[in-house]
């Protein structure tokens, strides 16, 4: 499951997006809660999955929401930088991920500001005060970044799907139902079920009871 991230070509960005997620289709209770949704063997999956990029990005309505360290603790392996979008300068000071890791996390927003200790500003252009996930790979690309995580939230991996940028998606299903709460993918709405993605996938059942999908975005299937 590993294989697309290592043999992905230098000469572009690779990008996986991964989501947690429960039966029903929830990242969280209604109140916000989503730590303990996806179970040990997920986590390690997630971990891996740091460890085999050199950048992983999260909005930053995920650090204000979880305050994730962003790091790779559950396996041996490298530290990827930190990626935080953050266009209106939201980025608390007090988030763990800006005092972890050998390296500044970077923060991406469209014009010159003052960021937190522990950060560095990377200025991407934005249109209408929204910025372009084209644009975001770009300049991590140009930063040397080949391999990218997008981690979360729900909203930031939609929208990398919506704009093509994702290669791989892996949905971690955990054997859980919320039955309310806060919903994961939200793409843009398609009228016919032939407009629809059907990803090539490969499913893998981990220990306790969590599924993984492996999607792969660039070949679909027919029918």
């Amino acid at each position: 499951m590993f294989d697309a991230i290592l043999s992905a070509s230098p000469e572009r960005p690779f990008i996986v997006a991964q989501l947690g997620q429960s039966l029903d289709g929830r990242i969280a209770t209604t109140h916000g809660e989503s730590r303990w949704i996806n179970g040990p063997a997920a986590l390690d999956h997630l971990h891996r999955l740091r460890a085999h990029v050199d950048a992983v990005v999260v909005g930053v309505g995920t650090v204000i929401a979880d305050d994730p360290q962003l790091t790779v603790r559950r396996v041996d392996g490298p530290q990827p930088v930190r990626v935080i979008i953050d266009p209106r300068g939201r980025l608390p000071a007090s988030a763990r991920c800006l005092a972890v890791g050998v390296e500044p996390c970077l923060v991406i927003g469209d014009h010159e500001r003052v960021v937190p200790e522990g950060a560095e500003l990377l200025v991407v252009a934005s249109t209408e005060g929204l910025l372009a996930p084209s644009a975001i790979v770009t300049a991590l690309f140009a930063r040397g970044f080949r391999k990218i995580l997008v981690e979360g939230g729900a909203a930031t991996v939609s929208n990398f799907i919506d704009a093509n940028m994702v290669d791989r998606l892996h949905i971690l299903v955990a054997p859980m139902i919320l039955g309310s709460g806060i919903q994961g993918l939200s793409l843009l709405p398609v009228d016919r079920l032939g407009d629809a993605l059907r990803p090539e996938t490969t499913v893998h059942v981990l220990d306790g009871g969590d599924v993984l999908f492996d999607c792969d975005l660039r070949h679909q299937r027919r029918g």
